[in-house]
C-alpha cells in the first residue's frame, strides 16, 4: 500500500535560529525586496498561522493610516481572538509597502498579482518560504510557512520559559497544546524545576 507522505518528514517543522532571521533579512534588505521583507517581518511578529497572515488586511493593522504596534483578529482555525506586536523595525517597512502599492484599508495586504482584488496564494507564500530556507543551506524538508509561527515563539520560551505567555501569544485555547507545540521536553522542564527554588 502507498502512502503519500512516504519518505516525507510530518509533524511539527523547525524554527529558525536568531541568525537564520538575521540573514534571510539582510538579504531581503540588501536584494530591496519589500514584498519579502514585510512577509517575513510579520510573519515573525505576527506568530500567525498561514491561512491567517496572508488574510490579514490593512485595516487590521493600521488606523487613520498609522501601522499599530499592537494588532488583533480572529484565527480561521479556532475562531479564538489572538493579539500580537508589530515591532518598528516590521512597522517601518509596512508603512513603506502600504504607500507604494497604494492599499487601501479594505485592501489586502499582500495582494495576489494574478486575481484582482484577492490574496497571495498559500503555494506562493510556500514557494517564497522555500527558497529562504535553500538560500540558508538548510534542509527544505524540515521548515516551511510554519517555521516561521514557531520561530518567535521558541525564542521566547528559550529566554522565559514562560509557557503561559507563549500560549496566550499563539492563542492555544489549552497549555498543554503549548507544550506539544514547543516540543518542551522532559530536560527542559527538570532545568526549570532545579532552577526554581522552594
Amino acid at each position: 500500500m502507498l502512502t503519500w507522505n512516504k519518505d516525507k518528514r510530518v509533524g511539527q517543522k523547525k524554527a529558525f535560529k536568531l541568525e537564520d532571521i538575521w540573514r534571510i533579512r539582510i538579504r531581503l534588505e540588501i536584494e530591496h525586496n519589500l514584498e519579502q521583507l514585510v512577509l517575513f517581518n510579520l510573519a515573525l511578529d505576527s506568530k500567525l498561522r498561514s491561512c491567517d497572515l496572508i488574510n490579514l488586511k490593512v485595516r487590521d493593522i493600521a488606523s487613520s493610516g498609522l501601522i499599530q504596534s499592537r494588532a488583533m483578529i480572529e484565527q480561521q482555525k479556532t475562531h479564538r481572538e489572538v493579539q500580537f506586536e508589530i515591532t518598528p523595525k516590521t512597522q517601518q517597512c509596512l508603512t513603506q509597502w502600504v504607500h507604494e502599492k497604494q492599499l487601501a484599508p479594505s485592501d489586502f495586504i499582500f495582494p495576489s498579482r494574478r486575481k484582482l482584488k484577492n490574496h497571495i496564494s498559500y503555494h506562493y507564500y510556500a514557494k517564497i518560504v522555500k527558497q529562504w530556507v535553500s538560500e540558508l543551506d538548510l534542509d527544505i524538508t524540515q521548515y516551511g510557512t510554519h517555521s516561521l509561527r514557531r520561530t518567535k515563539a521558541s525564542l521566547i520560551y528559550a529566554k522565559t520559559k514562560n509557557l503561559r505567555a507563549i500560549q496566550l501569544l499563539l492563542g492555544h485555547s489549552k497549555l498543554q497544546s503549548t507544550i506539544k507545540y514547543l516540543g518542551v521536553e522532559i530536560e527542559d522542564a527538570l532545568s526549570i524545576s532545579e532552577e526554581t527554588e522552594t
